[in-house]
C-alpha cells in the first residue's frame, strides 16, 4: 500500500499555448517547490467551463494535487481559455468574469433557475468566507456592539403600523 501524499497548492494559473492548467505546489513535509502541468484537451469556445473544471478536479491523475484549488478558481481559468479561443483579449475575458462574479443587489433571485441561483449562492458563500473574521485573526473582536445614528427620520413600513385588528 502506498502512503497518501498531501500536496499544498501555492499558485495556480493557465497557459493558453498549449492549453494547460499549471500548478505550483509543495509536498507536505518537504521544502522543494514543484510544478505540475495539466494539459487541457477537447476544450473549445463552446465547452461548459464548470463541467470541464469538475472533470479536471475529479480526474484521478490530478485529484490529490488539486485538493487545495477551488472548483470556482478552475472554472475561472476555463472561462479565460474560452474567451481566448473566442478571440477575446485577456482584459476582456477578465472583465466578463468579473461581471459574472458580481452580485447585483437589485436582482430578483426568485426569478432565477436552479443553476443560476446555485452560482449566485456560491459567489456569496465565497465572499462571506473571504470577509469573515476568525478567532485567530489579529483584528478579531468578540461581541462587537455598534450604535446606529438615530437623528435621521425613521422610515415606516405598512406592516409596522399598529392596526386596530387583533391577530
Amino acid at each position: 500500500a502506498r502512503a497518501v501524499m498531501t500536496y499544498i497548492a501555492k499558485k495556480c494559473g493557465i497557459c493558453f499555448q498549449p492549453p494547460a492548467i499549471i500548478l505550483i505546489y509543495k509536498e507536505e513535509g518537504k521544502d522543494k517547490t514543484r510544478q505540475r502541468i495539466m494539459p487541457i484537451r477537447n476544450f473549445s469556445r463552446f465547452s461548459d467551463c464548470s463541467r470541464a473544471a469538475e472533470q479536471l478536479k475529479n480526474n484521478p491523475r490530478h485529484k490529490a494535487y488539486l485538493e487545495g484549488v477551488s472548483l470556482r478558481q478552475l472554472g475561472k481559468f476555463y472561462g479565460l481559455l474560452k474567451g481566448h479561443l473566442g478571440g477575446q483579449s485577456l482584459a476582456e475575458s477578465l472583465e466578463q468574469i468579473r461581471r459574472e462574479e458580481t452580485i447585483d443587489p437589485e436582482e430578483d433571485m426568485n426569478k432565477l433557475d436552479d443553476k443560476e441561483l446555485a452560482k449566485r449562492k456560491s459567489i456569496m458563500d465565497e465572499l462571506f468566507e473571504k470577509n469573515r473574521k476568525k478567532k485567530d485573526d489579529p483584528d478579531f473582536v468578540y461581541n462587537v456592539e455598534v450604535e446606529f445614528p438615530q437623528d435621521e427620520q425613521l422610515e415606516s413600513c405598512g406592516w409596522d403600523v399598529e392596526s386596530g385588528e387583533e391577530i
